[in-house]
């Protein structure tokens, strides 16, 4: 499952007017979409009938030790 948290987005307020989340439910807090969910997004978006999805979430890079 995906979870799309738009409180974790680094591009919250940069690509929200074109993001699928707010082209559907508006800005939510945090919603989520199944596999099965996900994959009719991306047909929808690939189709050009909704935006795609636009969230983009930080990554832990590997813990370096520090000499």
């Amino acid at each position: 499952m995906t979870t799309i948290d738009c409180d974790t987005c680094l591009v919250r307020g940069l690509h929200c007017h074109d993001c699928v989340v707010t082209a559907l439910l508006g800005p939510p807090p945090e919603t989520g979409f199944g596999p099965d969910e996900q994959r009719a997004l991306d047909v929808l978006a690939e189709s050009g009938l909704v935006p795609p999805l636009r969230m983009v979430q930080a990554v832990r890079g590997p813990d370096v030790e520090s000499a």
